[in-house]
Formats: structure tokens, sequence, C-alpha cells
């Protein structure tokens, strides 16, 4: 039996810090040492930058963070659930995007134990973190 806990998020890049923050407490919560919790608060970070951000003209209006925790592991998506790219960036793109998002992905996939990216539509998709006790 898994607890799960959810973030929906508006797609600005000012409430990712928070998403951060929250995920990596809930991290130390539940019984991961500190270096795990690092580790999934970095991973965090990426997708969510990944899943508003990188390889697109605009942040993404909303996106999910759910959080299932089991007594071995911890699994996170990080989805975007925008119905298209709404808001207009406030800051210019990116300098490297979408190369940056491909360097997030492999920082994600070094930093936990497993990763699937669901849904190759540029308009939505998910990113799928397992970080394992």
């Amino acid at each position: 039996m898994s607890d799960c806990i959810k973030f929906r998020v508006p797609g600005k890049p000012e409430y990712i810090r928070v998403v951060r923050m929250g995920v990596s407490a809930l991290a130390c919560n539940v019984g991961f040492d500190v270096e795990a919790v690092d580790d999934i608060k970095l991973a965090v970070d990426e997708a969510c930058k990944a899943i508003t951000c990188h390889g697109a003209n605009s942040w993404t209006n909303v996106y999910e963070v759910a959080c299932e925790v089991y007594e071995d592991k911890m699994i996170i998506s990080v989805s975007d659930l925008g119905d298209g790219r709404e808001l207009e960036k406030q800051y210019r793109a990116c300098k490297n995007c979408p190369q940056d998002g491909d360097f997030a992905l492999i920082l994600i996939k070094t930093l936990m134990n497993d990763v699937e990216i669901k849904g190759g539509s540029e308009e939505q998709k998910s990113i799928v973190m397992v970080k394992n006790k």
C-alpha cells in the first residue's frame, strides 16, 4: 500500500522552487538519507524545468507532481496537464534549448534509480522517476 501526495502547479518558473522543497521535505519525512534527498530535489527541479520549459516557446499553463511513497521507494511523476502552451515566457528562452532538456534527462537518469519518459507529444508529456531507499 502506498501514500500519494500531489501538487498541481501553475507552469511559472517561480513555483519550481516550491515543488522542489515540498518533495524533498516529503522524502526526508519518509526516511530517505540526506544524499538521497539531495538527489531527489535536484531531479525534481530538472524534471519540472524539462516539462515546463525546454523545447517549447512558452511555459505550460499547469503541471502536476505526484509522489507515491512505499516502504522501499518513492515514485515521482511530473506531468504536463496543460491544454497547450498558453503562458508567454517572461524570460529569454534557454540559450541551449532543447539541448539543456537533453542534459537534464541525463542528469535525472544519473540521480534516480529508474526514469521513464511518457508521451511523445510536444503538447503533453510526463517524466516518471523512481528512487529506492
